[in-house]
């Protein structure tokens, strides 16, 4: 008979169904495991040379292993995303916190009652921040086109430079927040509180929502309704 180099030594059950996670996957396990010792086994004759074949079924396993664990990882990426705005919580600088706002944003996890004060999040991109706190929180230089800060704590924010253009800041707080450079075209400030805002270096407001804005500093309402900002209806309820 022609001999083939062997296969490598399978490892035992114990150590296989400890790294099971869902029992109900169990009988594939064992039938993988199975064809594994018999191919182990029988591997030095060439007329059974057809069990190179059965490799297509654990690949099969994998498969089903990775699906059924993608779950479990996601819930283990959002964790930790958490643990790192979590353990930067109340400190300076960034902390981790950029990455870990974006990935919990961009799966679409709710930031509600997010708490990144004295954070420097230069750069963050966050379409969907709704009804979060970010007070005191540096945005300078940020991209936050088209996000969604509806209700927000935005109290003392620094939004020096940053896009805000087309962003929803219905009904936010933004008392003392500093609008130094920034642009807010398109945005909807309906119903949100501007007092004591920084607001007189503002790039452009053009097309901006200012309709019933709270507490706006003296000439602010004058100035942006001559820089293009208009009174409309909100998309949707604005209180």
């Amino acid at each position: 008979m022609i001999l083939h180099t062997p296969r490598k030594r399978p490892e035992p059950w114990q150590m296989q169904h400890s790294k099971l996670r869902h029992p109900w996957l169990v009988p594939l396990l064992a039938i993988d495991w199975a064809f594994e010792w018999i191919a182990f086994v029988l591997s030095r004759w060439s007329f059974l040379e057809v069990l190179e074949y059965l490799s297509s079924f654990s690949i099969l396993v994998a498969v089903i292993f990775y699906f059924s664990e993608s779950g479990d990882r996601l819930k283990q990426k959002h964790y930790q995303a958490w643990q790192v705005i979590n353990t930067a919580q109340g400190k300076g600088g960034s902390g981790g916190r950029i990455e870990a706002l974006q990935e919990l944003n961009q799966d679409g996890v709710p930031l509600v009652g997010i708490d990144v004060s004295g954070a420097f999040l230069q750069g963050v991109r966050l379409p969907r921040a709704r009804n979060s706190d970010f007070q005191a929180a540096d945005f300078t230089n940020a991209n936050l086109h088209s996000g969604n800060f509806r209700e927000s704590n935005l109290n003392r924010a620094n939004f020096q430079d940053a896009d805000l253009g087309e962003a929803d800041l219905c009904s936010a707080n933004l008392t003392g927040a500093v609008l130094d450079g920034a642009t807010l075209d398109a945005a909807d400030l309906g119903n949100s509180d501007l007092g004591k805002v920084k607001w007189r270096k503002i790039k452009s407001v053009k097309g901006a929502n200012i309709r019933q804005v709270r507490n706006a500093p003296e000439g602010f309402i004058q100035w942006a309704t001559q820089h293009g900002a208009v009174t409309t209806e909100s998309q949707s309820d604005c209180r």
